[in-house]
């Protein structure tokens, strides 16, 4: 096998199991799955013995990342983006509705970061990497890491839930005010608040609401399966749905609208917001 890449462990203030330690440290797997990936095809090891991701680093180690399957190169997309904030470790886009974040497609929001990010001038830069994911059809902010230290930093912060993440959304249905919903989803534990910031009347749906959400934890399609859970499910969802309230043709009414957390490198509190789609305010004109 060919090495492709060395890296040297920082030291810890507390043991982290490489599996967390390891997002960002390589220039060509910037992602958690890719780390699983590369551990699975036994590419990568730390001080000479095969990685596992239950492994604990201290601090020194020497980890290292051999060849993997040749692919052809992604060509640079370019697809013009909304930037909402940026600095040298990270940024945070606006994600359009219908594109998705990331995949085996060209047209992806992660192929698209580097015609429209500025290259970062740290000394552990990488090719930039959304942190998070946001549905297909959903729209809203989008969290990026720049730096390799940034793409670790950042995902921890995930982990330990201090990062905030807002949704807004309309829902179907004669609804509670506010209330939280605590419905396990695919066997996991999942909690979501909600808030109801106002209702209108509706012929075909009877009421519509727009929501506030604030998950605290990220299961797939967390907001929708919740919400439908409590038969209150997203306008124009067409997986969670109620028999006769389909909404065809205007897409999900679902839009991540901020996120709230303290800057990992310059500790400033950052709090960035996206304005509703011009569909909701269709719908609600006063807000």
């Amino acid at each position: 096998m060919q090495l492709l890449e060395t890296h040297i462990a920082e030291e810890q203030k507390k043991p982290i199991r490489f599996q967390e330690y390891g997002v960002g440290i390589f220039k060509t797997i910037t992602t958690k799955s890719g780390i699983k990936k590369g551990i699975k095809k036994k590419i990568i090891f730390i001080d000479g013995a095969l990685a596992t991701t239950s492994k604990y680093i201290f601090g020194g180690e020497k980890i290292e990342l051999f060849n993997v399957d040749n692919q052809p190169g992604i060509k640079e997309l370019k697809l013009n983006l909304k930037i909402l904030f940026e600095d040298d470790y990270l940024a945070i886009i606006f994600k359009p509705v219908g594109i998705l974040v990331s995949g085996n497609k060209l047209v992806t929001i992660a192929n698209g970061l580097t015609h429209n990010l500025k290259k970062s001038k740290q000394p552990d830069a990488v090719k930039p990497q959304p942190i998070h994911r946001l549905d297909y059809p959903t729209s809203g902010v989008l969290l990026i890491g720049k730096t390799s230290s940034a793409i670790r930093n950042l995902s921890q912060l995930f982990e330990k839930k201090e990062i905030q993440k807002t949704y807004i959304a309309i829902s179907v249905g004669r609804m509670e005010k506010t209330g939280e919903i605590k419905d396990l989803i695919d066997e996991k534990e999942a909690f979501t608040a909600f808030k109801v910031l106002r209702t209108v009347t509706s012929e075909r749906f009877e009421f519509l609401n727009l929501v506030k959400l604030k998950p605290t934890t990220g299961r797939k399609h967390q907001l929708r399966r919740h919400l439908y859970s409590i038969g209150n499910p997203v306008l124009g969802d067409k997986e969670y749905f109620l028999d006769h309230k389909i909404l065809n043709g205007k897409g999900l009414y679902l839009h991540a609208s901020s996120l709230e957390f303290i800057h990992p490198f310059t500790e400033e509190k950052l709090l960035v917001t996206e304005e509703l789609p011009k569909k909701f305010k269709t719908i609600f004109l006063d807000f």
